[in-house]
């Protein structure tokens, strides 16, 4: 499927479809000249830079006109009030640190589920951590180890043998992949109520204040599924770079 040579409108229909039924299908076939294969195409391949900034748009419109009104509306009923100091944007963690980190926990592991055991637990501590000094050094062996895990499969031509063990586990983890999807979404907009002091907020409000993190969950896994976790990681910074920016801007303006 050429996914990527689709016009916006037809892979938002993709995405509509997807969500409705997930499931591992292969990457779409991007038509890009190079010999990436297998594990390091998921990082580097992924659609141009118009097409993620068509999706960020896209994101930022929706819950701009829809989800971010609901959000706002459920903190203020609910006395919750968001954490982020405008005066001190933290542009690093927001352009980088989170959407590396965040990808790892949340998305990686739909498409490379063999390696979840050792991956998913220390992209947890990771993202538990914060960007301390320990944790950014134990990010990148863990980004280390993963390019050398898949370097060294490339370079064998990929010919591990499964066992029938892994293959019977994989093909019930196949059975149950749409559930694992929505569930890695509403993790993720889960994880966002740590962006806000709650105060008092009673329980039913809180899924509405994350409803902005929730669809922007389901269109990173998507992407993540569709092209390869390296998209998802841009297209997340993007989106986390637009409100920031906005922010900036609004907040020099009114200085001045």
């Amino acid at each position: 499927m050429h996914v990527s040579t689709f016009t916006f409108r037809r892979q938002l229909r993709d995405f509509i479809s997807f969500v409705r039924r997930p499931g591992v299908a292969p990457r779409a076939r991007l038509r890009i000249h190079t010999p990436m294969r297998g594990a390091v195409a998921d990082w580097m391949a992924g659609p141009g830079a118009m097409r993620l900034f068509q999706w960020a748009l896209f994101l930022w419109a929706v819950n701009l006109v829809f989800l971010g009104p609901i959000a706002v509306a459920a903190a203020t009923a609910g006395g919750a009030e968001h954490r982020l100091d405008i005066h001190n944007i933290p542009w690093l963690q927001a352009l980088l640190w989170a959407p590396i980190v965040e990808e790892l926990v949340f998305r990686y592991s739909l498409r490379r589920i063999g390696q979840a055991v050792w991956v998913l637990p220390v992209a947890v501590i990771v993202m538990l951590s914060g960007p301390t000094l320990t944790a950014q050094l134990l990010l990148l062996a863990l980004l280390l180890l993963m390019y050398w895990s898949a370097h060294g499969r490339q370079a064998a031509g990929q010919s591990v043998a499964v066992s029938a063990r892994a293959a019977q586990w994989r093909r019930s983890y196949l059975t149950l992949f749409g559930w694992a999807f929505h569930a890695s979404s509403l993790a993720f907009a889960a994880v966002h109520l740590h962006n806000f002091n709650l105060q008092q907020t009673p329980a039913w409000l809180l899924p509405l204040l994350v409803l902005p993190q929730w669809l922007t969950g389901l269109v990173l896994g998507w992407m993540r599924m569709r092209y390869g976790i390296g998209a998802a990681i841009r297209l997340h910074a993007l989106f986390n770079g637009g409100p920031l920016l906005l922010v900036w801007f609004i907040v020099h303006f009114a200085q001045g």
